[in-house]
């Protein structure tokens, strides 16, 4: 530990954790002005620079096919009869569960009456045509494309170019050479973490309360949501945190067990829920919807302003998922080691795509087709409370056997929150050597450390509802920068892979 003392870049480790936790305070002791300021920095950056984002997205999508489908594809992550470590069922589940938190199980349950109560939908046509298609589109290629292309720009630096600085400064080192190691790399570091802290702390605001919501459910006890809350939060520390400490082998058996029950979930709404024809037939449709509209639902801009959806929705996940970037592709790179770029990039699609759309066509379309079918009226209550926790509870009772299906998808939740965060706090793990070899692993200490350092903010952050909503907006402004950090990777791996051929 001495040793691994003098390697750990403790300002790295440290700053970022630091100056989030000040923000936090900030808008704990003053929520009003603190929301008026970042609600005036967010309006700029999603409106105003709304093109930007969408520019992104498409252009990494595109970037993604061109990667896979040319030379660059054949490019082996490691040596030339370097053979997988992982089979691709392990592999596909530690990708899937790495990218998703339990937001999945939300959003899957309940975007499509988002949508359905939106102005633009009905602009669009029908509702049921429309509200299951843009889940579809907002969780599927383009998202996907932001993890699969920096996965193999950090699978190549890694396995390839045996770089031992694991680090985005280090990705970028091809365009701003000795740079890497001085001011503008340290600036790329730590924005880097605090973005990654950011987006850590917020995605427990959007699950957790339905997993409180749940749990009271089930026992009838109405506790407290603060209290039952933390107590979920600890939970699931305490589990990511045993997973974290054993390694690729703990996170492997997690990851394989939260796609299991993942699947135990989906069998059971699709084949005892009772709209098993409406959920495949919407869900194929739906589907074909999105491939055909797929670059006019990329590039609408809403230039007008008269609806505000991609600003709402579109902006808002592109934004989103950049800043998850940070960790996710770098696990992924990591565990892609003897796989081609071709096979990942592919393979990535073909799973973790795979898998998100059967979440939102199984659970979406059962929602909807007791909507659409007149055996319940969900969207009722909806608009008139605006309440998606309650919402999904009432979806879920209309299955049969309910408390076992809340039981089911309570496990699941904690299951994805902590299949995600141990491959979280392994990668920020890494984040904090100055040097660390591909071979190598970060000391347990150092692990642990992250895993409470992870854990700390959405505990002290779950007392301000206000502080939630404010952090979630700090998350969406930190994908400006993100952005450009994410072309200047992308080019400098260009530019690796046109020497490797040379």
């Amino acid at each position: 530990m001495n040793s691994s003392k003098k390697r750990i870049d403790w300002m790295i480790t440290l700053v970022p954790f630091c100056l989030i936790i000040a923000l936090a305070i900030v808008m704990f002791f003053l929520p009003n002005k603190s929301n008026q300021v970042i609600s005036s920095i967010h309006y700029i950056f999603v409106d105003s620079f709304s093109i930007y984002y969408l520019l992104i997205g498409l252009g990494v999508f595109l970037i993604s096919l061109v990667i896979a489908f040319s030379r660059v594809g054949n490019i082996r992550l490691g040596g030339k009869d370097e053979t997988p470590k992982y089979s691709f069922f392990t592999w596909g589940c530690m990708m899937f569960s790495c990218g998703l938190a339990a937001d999945i199980i939300f959003y899957s349950f309940a975007e499509w009456a988002i949508y359905a109560t939106h102005p633009h939908i009905e602009e669009m046509g029908s509702i049921y045509e429309w509200a299951g298609v843009y889940p579809l589109f907002h969780w599927s290629f383009i998202p996907w494309s932001f993890y699969l292309v920096l996965a193999v720009v950090f699978g190549y630096m890694l396995h390839v170019k045996k770089r031992n600085r694991q680090r985005f400064s280090e990705a970028c080192r091809p365009i701003i050479g000795r740079h890497a190691d001085k001011l503008p790399g340290r600036l790329i570091d730590l924005f880097a973490l605090f973005a990654l802290l950011a987006g850590t702390a917020t995605t427990f605001s959007v699950a957790t309360p339905l997993m409180a919501a749940i749990i009271n459910d089930l026992t009838g006890l109405h506790a407290s949501r603060t209290t039952v809350t933390i107590i979920i939060l600890i939970i699931t520390c305490v589990i990511y945190t045993c997973a974290t400490i054993k390694g690729f082998k703990g996170i492997g058996f997690l990851s394989k067990l939260c796609i299991w029950l993942f699947l135990a979930l989906l069998s059971y709404v699709l084949f005892f829920g009772g709209k098993t024809r409406f959920i495949l037939e919407n869900g194929l449709q739906s589907m074909g919807t999105m491939l055909q509209n797929f670059f006019e639902l990329s590039t609408y801009t809403d230039p007008l302003r008269q609806n505000h959806f991609p600003q709402d929705w579109t902006v808002y996940y592109w934004a989103y998922w950049m800043v998850w970037c940070i960790a996710a592709p770098f696990f992924i790179g990591n565990i892609s080691k003897g796989r081609t770029i071709r096979q990942t990039i592919l393979g990535g699609y073909g799973f973790g795509v795979g898998s998100t759309i059967l979440s939102f066509v199984i659970l979406g379309n059962y929602g909807l087709g007791m909507q659409a079918c007149g055996h319940a009226d969900f969207l009722k209550q909806f608009v008139s409370d605006g309440d998606l926790y309650t919402l999904i509870l009432n979806i879920i009772h209309t299955l049969p056997l309910a408390p076992f299906v809340l039981l089911l998808i309570l496990l699941c939740m904690v299951a994805f929150y902590a299949t995600s965060f141990d491959s979280i706090a392994y990668t920020a793990a890494c984040y904090s050597y100055r040097d660390l070899s591909e071979k190598e692993t970060p000391h347990t200490a150092i692990t642990l450390l992250w895993c409470l350092l992870l854990i700390t903010l959405p505990i002290a952050l779950v007392f301000s509802e206000n502080s939630m909503s404010n952090i979630q907006s700090v998350s969406i402004i930190c994908a400006f920068p993100i952005g450009f950090i994410m072309i200047l990777m992308i080019v400098g791996f260009f530019k690796d892979t046109r020497n490797h051929f040379s």
